[in-house]
């Protein structure tokens, strides 16, 4: 159901083998935990607070949601007793988008049929908050790009940076920034960092660092490019539609096989921040122009 790895000591890493790669985290400290997002299904998330409490045997002080998507805090109400830490975009964004989409997936999945929204109430906008779990140092710090709430944990002592989606296998922009994502992944680089866990997909080792965040920041300049290119044409949706994520110089079987779907999403939404309208595609009467 989840794979747990163990990063550094008292450090931990849960991926989802059902949706998207999705990654959490936990800080275990003497006296209690801080778990770092949920995951995309209650019985994910179930998973994680039961590894901690009952093999650990310590209670979770702390949830921290990095971004108010559904597959990383949408599962806040397994920890009743926990303070629910983030921006105070992603408590706006669970209280109005968040709830209604879950309104609407209880309608047609059983597996949400107990779920429930449960807002942060400990928020930041600017700045960084300092916690101490045990020995382990947690800086929490925005992290903004493919969300303006999305922050980041770096675990101190050990260099180890939960990103949330600002970092990811194929850069995600939609509600999100260009520009802003780039910065974030040039900051993120001098950071000196041991591991980077992404909102999806594997571990970013150190000596992978660098040569990641630039791969991201080059797919992101290439689709600014398809749009732009797409700008010129009379139909600018038949370029965007048409655009292969391997093109812009990534694979497609990223993210569980997603990529090509996220890539399309990109292009949408990008041109939509450039031009402020959606792109123009053919009607059928236009197939039919001579």
């Amino acid at each position: 159901m989840i794979q747990r790895e163990r990063i550094a000591d008292s450090v931990y890493s849960f991926q989802s083998d059902i949706y998207a790669q999705v990654m959490a985290g936990a800080v275990i400290g003497t006296e209690w935990a801080v778990v770092i997002d949920t995951l995309a299904l209650p019985e994910e998330t179930r998973a994680i607070r039961d590894f901690i409490e009952q093999e650990i045997n310590l209670p979770i002080r702390y949830v921290i949601n990095t971004h108010s998507h559904a597959d990383h805090a949408w599962g806040n109400y397994f920890f009743p007793d926990a303070v629910i830490l983030a921006h105070n975009l992603c408590r706006e964004n669970l209280d109005t988008r968040g709830r209604r989409s879950l309104e609407q997936i209880r309608s047609s999945n059983p597996t949400f049929k107990s779920a429930r929204i449960v807002l942060p109430n400990m928020t930041f906008d600017g700045g960084e908050i300092q916690l101490q779990a045990g020995k382990k140092s947690l800086r929490i710090m925005p992290l903004p790009g493919p969300s303006p709430d999305n922050i980041g944990v770096l675990v101190e002592e050990d260099r180890v940076l939960f990103a949330g989606d600002a970092v990811m296998p194929l850069p995600y922009i939609v509600g999100g920034d260009i520009d802003q994502t780039i910065d974030t992944l040039k900051n993120i680089t001098r950071m000196g960092l041991e591991n980077i866990v992404q909102g999806h997909g594997d571990i970013v080792l150190r000596g992978e660092i660098e040569l990641f965040a630039r791969d991201n920041i080059a797919y992101l300049n290439n689709i600014r490019k398809v749009v732009r290119r797409s700008s010129r044409r009379k139909f600018p949706r038949e370029i965007l539609d048409n655009s292969n994520v391997e093109d812009c110089g990534k694979s497609r079987v990223l993210i569980g096989g997603l990529a090509q779907e996220l890539h399309h999403n990109n292009l949408i939404a990008l041109f939509q921040q450039i031009y402020g309208e959606e792109p123009k595609a053919p009607d059928e009467d236009d197939y039919y122009e001579v």
